[in-house]
């Protein structure tokens, strides 16, 4: 985007932008965070401070725990800070035996200290604050399932575009998926997750063909996406055409090689053809022009037909109705909502794994900026596009916060892990070593990330 373009949406969205960012910041904080307090209150320890963000405080209350809940200058994270935790970082490296550089405790004040709880219980606290991300995420995944309902879209391939992998190893419309690398697949929504994360990786589709199950091996096709910022994004493309997709006849230009003049001849052309399997040239709106292999079915286009019918201009492909939104029972949906839960952090997983042997750019890993893009753009588009964008971006902080980095959650998990093997802590400078090298670790990432949107943003 235009730099000055640029400048002049979010004048014109500070609110939009700003505000989603910091309602879905703020949120995912004190979730986190919270997960955090509350077992570290059921585990006796006592908590002095909740802080939505960092810096100098804003306002803040005392609660009769005596906890200071607060918010503070610089919205972008959040603590909580127990008695006996030397790091106000939701939970800081300690000392387990209280000697190391402290004051002597009395009896009553050694019981409620962060440092002097058995391992089990640090790393029980420890670890509630991505847990609960999780759990927050498949929540709000699973009221949407229960009320709303869950976009499912028949996993079959209406067409094939020409010039794609999917064509090229032999697809053909009406093929219906049912397994990726033995992965069952339900909706169209799973193939496309599942081939957008294939970058240019041979991937095992399992397909139902004429009552027969077929494999084939196939390899997406890696594109690079640019959003109206700039920023990019590599996908994976397979080339199959869902089933909700129809055409209209004013954008065809030929019919199994002949040229269709205007729209009655194309409407001509493919009532000559239904039932079979040909190719089509369709003119994006671009400008573009694509070739689609199609078997239309004259029970799923009466329509061109009879003038007076909404889909006298329209092609359908598909060999089935279209996607639905399904309501699913709670229980249903709490266990769809695990699953999708799941399968983003395979994907997320497999996506930084990626940018670490090269096949994705690591240009692709987002910073505040991008983060605050894309919470404006989901609030544009709506409140329901946000709350899912908020469980998206609640299941990743969950993830990262447990990777074993120092300074991370999963940094203190993995000290917690060698000392409950050894039958004592790690010493103390050790410690100290790795929190220095963990924070310069983070500081590095954070920056990278941050200057990867602004060189994208003016370039």
């Amino acid at each position: 985007m235009e730099i000055f373009g640029l400048f002049k949406l979010f004048a014109e969205n500070t609110w939009l932008y700003g505000g989603a960012f910091l309602l879905v910041l703020s949120v995912l904080i004190f979730v986190h965070e919270w997960g955090h307090y509350i077992v570290a209150r059921r585990c006796g320890v006592r908590v002095e401070t909740f802080s939505i963000g960092f810096g100098h405080e804003l306002f803040g209350i005392n609660d009769r725990n005596g906890t200071r809940w607060k918010f503070s200058l610089i919205p972008l994270g959040g603590y909580v800070k127990m008695f006996g935790d030397t790091d106000p970082a939701s939970a800081g490296h300690v000392d387990a035996e209280g000697n190391a550089a402290r004051p002597p405790l009395t009896e009553e004040e050694r019981r409620v200290a962060f440092f002097a709880q058995p391992v089990g219980k640090r790393a029980a606290i420890v670890a509630a604050g991505p847990i609960i991300n999780f759990l927050f995420a498949i929540f709000i995944l699973a009221i949407l399932y229960a009320t709303l309902g869950q976009p499912v879209t028949p996993p079959t391939a209406a067409g094939i575009l020409g010039g794609t992998a999917a064509e090229r190893t032999g697809f053909l419309p009406h093929d219906e998926i049912v397994a990726i690398d033995g992965k069952p697949i339900y909706r169209f929504e799973d193939i496309r997750r599942e081939v957008t994360i294939g970058l240019n990786t041979q991937q095992t589709f399992s397909i139902r063909r004429n009552g027969e199950v077929i494999t084939i091996d196939a390899v997406p096709e890696k594109l690079t996406d640019e959003d109206h910022f700039g920023f990019k994004q590599s996908r994976g493309l397979l080339g199959l055409i869902s089933v909700d997709s129809a055409i209209q006849l004013d954008h065809i230009l030929s019919v199994d090689g002949k040229k269709a003049e205007n729209v009655d001849a194309a409407r001509e052309l493919l009532l000559q053809s239904m039932g079979n399997i040909f190719k089509i040239e369709v003119k994006r709106s671009d400008d573009t022009i694509d070739t689609i292999t199609v078997q239309p079915l004259e029970a799923f286009n009466t329509g061109l037909l009879d003038p007076e019918s909404e889909t006298y201009k329209l092609l359908t492909v598909a060999n089935s109705a279209g996607g639905t939104v399904i309501k699913h029972k709670p229980l249903e949906a709490v266990f769809i909502a695990v699953n999708e839960t799941g399968s983003i952090v395979v994907g997320t997983l497999k996506a930084l794994g990626q940018m670490v042997t090269g096949t994705r750019s690591a240009t692709e890993l987002g910073g505040i900026i991008r983060i605050g893009a894309m919470a404006g753009d989901m609030a544009k588009s709506g409140i329901l596009a946000l709350i899912t964008f908020t469980a998206l971006l609640s299941i990743n902080l969950g993830l990262i916060n447990l990777f074993p980095i120092p300074l991370l959650d999963g940094g203190h998990l993995t000290f917690y892990a060698a000392e409950a093997l050894r039958g004592r802590p790690i010493p103390e400078n050790i410690q100290e070593y790795a929190f220095r090298l963990g924070l310069a670790l983070l500081v590095g990432i954070m920056l990278f990330a941050n200057i990867n949107d602004i060189m994208q943003l003016i370039l």
